[in-house]
C-alpha cells in the first residue's frame, strides 16, 4: 500500500534519530565528546545534535575495518552468504521506506514523496543488483601450456573510505556499500555533515540484517577533519568519493601524501541538453528537461543546467519551458503538491543566487524567476529559474551551480551544438532530443560525457555505469559490474606442474 502524505507526517513526529557514531558494530559517541547540529533546510531549525567525529573516531573507524576483514568473518564469507546478508539489508530497507523517506525529506529539505517514490527504491535496488551479483562474477584460467596452471583471481581491496555527498545520501550510501560489500571489503562511510541521519539508520539495519561487526562504520563529521582523516590514513586501500570536483582533487593529494590508495571519485556536472530543430512533439521534451534541471531542486551532479537549443525553435522551446516550470510548486517537502523543496542550507541559498545575480551582471536575461521564495518558512527556497541570451564563456554557462537554474544557448547547426556542449571542464552527462537516427549517433559519440541519452534524461540503471569525463570522474565507475572492479584486485597466479 502507497504511504499517503499524513502518514509521513505522523512518522516525522514519531521518530527517533540515530545519533552516534557506527563504530565496530556499536553506535558510540565521538571521542571528544563533541557534537554538531543538523538542520532542517526546509525550516531552519535544529532536528537533532549528531556526534562530531574526528581523527580519532576515524582511527578507532579505520581499525575496526581492517580487524574485520582481516578476521575473514566478512572476507573469508561465501559468495552465497553475503548475498543472503545483503539482501536482508535490501529488505530491511524496504520494510523502513517510509521512515528512511521521512528522514531524508527533514535532512535534505527535498519532497518526502521524491525520497519515497525515487530515492529510497533506488538505495533498495542498488543493494538488491549488487548482492545478486556476489556469486555471479567468475575468476579466470588463462591459456597455458598443459604443465602450467594459470590462475587471473579476484581479491577484495581490504579498507574502503567512502565520503558521500548531501543531494541523494541513502542512494548513494548504497551505491557505494553494494559493491564494496559484494566484493568482501570492509567499508568506513563519512556521511555529509547537512545530512548524516539516513547513513546513522542503515548502520542500524545493517546490524540487523547480520553484516558482522566492523564491515560497516559510519563516521559523521566534518570534511576538513574526519574526512581527511579518513583521506589521510595509511591503512586505508581505496578512497572513493562522490562531490564536488574541487574536493575530489584534495583526496587525490591526500592519496599522493600518504599510501598512494586507490582513489574514486564521481565529480560535478554541467550538463548539456541539446534540442535538434527536426523534433515536432515538444510536450515530453520539455517535461524532460523540466525533470533534468528541476528535479531535487536541481542539487543533481547530472542536472541538465544548459540548454542547448537551434536557433529556429528556440523562442517556441523556450515558450513552452517556461510554462511548464510554473507548474514545479515550490512548498513544504511534506505537501503532497510540492514538486520542489528547499535546498540544503542557507550557505548553499546564498551561492545559488550568487550566480543568478552574476548571470545578470554578465548580460544574460532572467525570464523566469530568479529569487528566493518563502523566506517565511526560515527555510531556503528558491523558484524555478530560467536564463536566455546566455553566452557559453558566461560563468553561468561554466561553473556549477547545483540549484534550480537553466541557462538557455543557441547553435546554428550540429557540429556548433557538439562544440557547445563540449566546451566546459565537466564531461559527467548529456541529453539530446532528435528524431533523426543518423544525428542520435554521431551526436552521442562526439559528445565528451560519460552518459548520453537520447530523447529523454537519464543515468540509466543499476546495470549500466555512471560517471564521467574530464573533471568529472576519476579513477573507476559507479554501477553496473564495473563497479566491481575498483573495490577488487587482481592476482596472478602461476603453477608450474610436475
Amino acid at each position: 500500500m502507497t504511504a499517503t502524505v499524513p502518514d509521513f507526517g505522523a512518522i516525522a513526529k514519531s521518530l527517533a534519530f540515530e545519533t552516534k557514531a557506527f563504530i565496530n558494530g556499536e553506535f558510540v559517541s565521538a571521542a571528544s565528546g563533541k557534537t554538531f547540529e543538523t538542520i532542517n533546510p526546509a525550516t531552519g531549525k535544529v532536528i537533532t545534535a549528531i556526534a562530531e567525529g574526528d581523527k580519532e573516531d576515524a582511527n578507532r573507524a579505520i581499525r575496526a575495518a581492517r580487524n574485520a576483514f582481516e578476521s575473514g568473518a566478512w572476507s573469508g564469507m561465501a559468495p552465497r552468504d553475503r548475498k543472503a546478508a545483503l539482501l536482508r539489508l535490501a529488505a530491511l530497507v524496504e520494510k523502513h521506506q517510509a521512515e528512511l523517506a521521512v528522514l531524508e525529506s527533514l535532512d535534505t529539505g527535498k519532497p518526502v514523496l521524491d525520497a519515497y517514490n525515487a530515492d529510497i527504491p533506488d538505495a533498495i535496488a542498488t543493494l538488491q543488483w549488487h548482492a545478486e551479483a556476489i556469486d555471479k562474477i567468475y575468476d579466470t584460467i588463462s591459456p597455458t601450456s598443459s604443465d602450467i596452471v594459470s590462475m587471473v583471481v579476484r581479491e577484495p581491496i581490504g579498507v574502503v573510505g567512502a565520503v558521500i555527498p548531501w543531494n541523494f545520501p541513502l542512494a548513494i550510501t548504497a551505491m557505494k556499500i553494494g559493491p564494496v560489500l559484494a566484493g568482501g571489503n570492509s567499508i568506513v562511510i563519512k556521511p555529509a555533515e547537512q545530512t548524516p541521519l539516513t547513513a546513522l539508520k542503515l548502520a542500524r539495519l545493517a546490524a540487523e540484517a547480520g553484516i558482522p561487526e566492523g564491515v560497516i562504520n559510519v563516521v559523521p563529521g566534518f570534511g576538513e577533519t574526519a574526512g581527511q582523516a579518513i583521506g589521510r590514513h595509511a591503512d586505508v586501500d581505496c578512497l572513493s568519493f562522490t562531490g564536488s570536483t574541487e574536493v575530489g582533487g584534495y583526496f587525490l593529494k591526500y592519496a599522493a601524501e600518504s599510501n598512494l590508495k586507490r582513489v574514486i571519485l564521481e565529480l560535478g556536472g554541467k550538463s548539456p541538453a541539446i534540442v535538434m530543430d527536426d523534433v515536432d512533439d515538444l510536450d515530453p521534451i520539455v517535461e524532460q528537461i523540466a525533470m533534468g534541471i528541476l528535479f531535487s531542486q536541481g542539487e543533481n551532479c547530472s542536472a541538465g543546467s544548459r540548454l542547448l537549443v537551434h536557433e529556429a525553435m528556440k523562442d517556441r522551446l523556450l515558450e513552452a519551458v517556461i510554462a511548464h516550470f510554473k507548474t514545479w510548486k515550490v512548498g513544504d517537502p511534506f505537501a503532497a503538491d510540492t514538486k520542489m523543496g528547499a535546498l540544503i542550507e542557507e550557505k548553499h541559498l546564498d551561492r545559488v543566487l550568487g550566480y543568478i545575480d552574476a548571470g545578470r551582471r554578465e548580460g544574460a536575461s532572467v525570464v523566469l524567476g530568479g529569487n528566493q521564495v518563502l523566506k517565511e518558512t526560515g527555510g531556503y527556497f528558491v523558484e524555478p529559474t530560467i536564463f536566455d541570451n546566455v553566452r557559453n564563456d558566461m560563468k553561468i554557462a561554466q561553473e556549477e551551480i547545483f540549484g534550480p537554474v537553466l541557462s538557455t544557448i543557441t547553435f546554428k547547426d550540429v557540429d556548433e551544438a557538439v562544440k557547445i556542449a563540449n566546451d566546459t571542464k565537466y564531461g559527467l552527462a548529456a541529453s539530446l532530443y532528435t528524431n533523426d537516427l543518423h544525428i542520435a549517433h554521431k551526436v552521442s559519440r562526439k559528445i565528451r560525457a560519460g552518459t548520453v541519452s537520447v530523447n529523454c534524461f537519464s543515468e540509466g540503471d543499476q546495470a549500466v555505469p555512471f560517471g564521467g569525463f574530464k573533471q568529472s570522474g576519476f579513477g573507476g565507475r559507479e554501477k553496473s559490474l564495473l563497479a566491481h572492479d575498483q573495490y577488487s584486485q587482481v592476482k596472478t597466479i602461476w603453477m608450474q606442474l610436475r
